[in-house]
């Protein structure tokens, strides 16, 4: 069986190689991962990646308005390795899979879930739980504070990406979901293992509802302080207008529990091996200096220091129970 993930990249050089591993342990036989305007080292890692045989690295700097991740899509929609995959998914490098069945492994949800054709992939937000200074270490055992299971808002917490069966009965791969309406030959799952007749006719989950107990993907949407702000450097993949901003990191520095369950399945042999070849691991610790770099330098202006200080005055995000979610959701019921 061959389980094809799709990446979007730019700078992203230093997380690289865990993410990498990680899914390789998770099941993911093939990686298709776009690259676009990378100054850290990023593109030269990929190439060495494809050389090694990890991965298939194709470069899209020259990417349409909408953004390059779209573009990226739309030029996958095409590639052999989407014509090849039996199952396909669309993830982020701060998203990891994260399996809670059998070997924790895809072809373990799989077989959990027999009937299902696609599976949302609801995300679990991961807080910065206080962590200011960027650090060269795993993510996953770097940042172990989350969001509740059920959560009652907010909805952005609990978007979804989806692991979709590749046989002709779904569209082209989208950011979310594959493009194109659900049709009643395509039998949808949720991460509970609840089936979802006609499809999911929102690209977020249940709020006010558990949504983890089979499958959750841990999304590192902030990381630290420091490294927060080269993000928002670096902008959106899919839309230039949305930015991250302190709204951005109110509504993702979720908290509330302490969630270690991603580090079950064990990937450090294959990190490790990564991080020995010569190539690679001079490459990572370069990728990691811009970083620190890459902060220092924004530091220098007001707009960003200013940010870097909210960041710091900003406690995480309280939780909102359903009581008072409802006084949110109830005024927008006629929209």
């Amino acid at each position: 069986m061959r389980v094809l993930a799709i990446l979007t990249v730019r700078n992203e050089g230093s997380f690289l190689l865990e993410w990498l591993a990680h899914h390789r342990a998770a099941g993911v036989t093939d990686f298709l991962v776009f690259s676009n305007d990378c100054t850290d080292g990023t593109n030269a890692m990929l190439d060495r990646l494809q050389a090694m045989g990890w991965l298939t690295h194709v470069r899209n700097d020259a990417h349409a308005e909408k953004g390059p991740q779209w573009q990226a899509l739309k030029l996958a929609a095409g590639h052999p390795l989407v014509r090849a995959a039996d199952w396909i998914t669309v993830i982020d490098i701060d998203e990891f899979i994260n399996i809670h069945t059998g070997d924790r492994t895809i072809p373990a949800l799989l077989a959990a879930l027999p009937a299902a054709d696609a599976i949302t992939l609801t995300w679990r937000m991961f807080g910065n739980a206080g962590v200011e200074t960027l650090r060269d270490e795993p993510v996953t055992a770097s940042f172990t504070r989350a969001a509740d299971d059920p959560l009652d808002w907010p909805w952005r917490a609990v978007m979804f990406k989806t692991l979709y069966r590749n046989d002709g009965r779904f569209g082209q791969p989208g950011v979310h979901r594959p493009k194109g309406k659900a049709t009643p030959d395509q039998h949808w799952f949720d991460g509970a293992g609840r089936p979802l007749p006609g499809g999911p006719q929102r690209i977020f989950s249940r709020l006010g509802e558990t949504n983890h107990s089979l499958v959750q993907l841990n999304h590192y949407a902030l990381g630290s302080m420091e490294g927060y702000l080269v993000k928002a450097d670096r902008g959106r993949a899919n839309r230039d207008a949305s930015a991250f901003d302190l709204g951005y990191w109110v509504d993702r520095n979720l908290c509330h529990v302490e969630d270690r369950s991603i580090l079950s399945l064990d990937s450090s042999a294959l990190r490790a091996g990564l991080m020995a070849d010569p190539v690679l691991g001079d490459l990572h610790r370069a990728a990691f200096r811009w970083r620190q770099e890459r902060f220092l330098a924004l530091m220098r202006h007001e707009e960003w220091r200013a940010l870097f200080a909210r960041l710091l005055m900003t406690p995480p995000t309280r939780r909102i129970d359903a009581a008072e979610a409802r006084k949110v959701w109830v005024h927008g019921l006629g929209n």
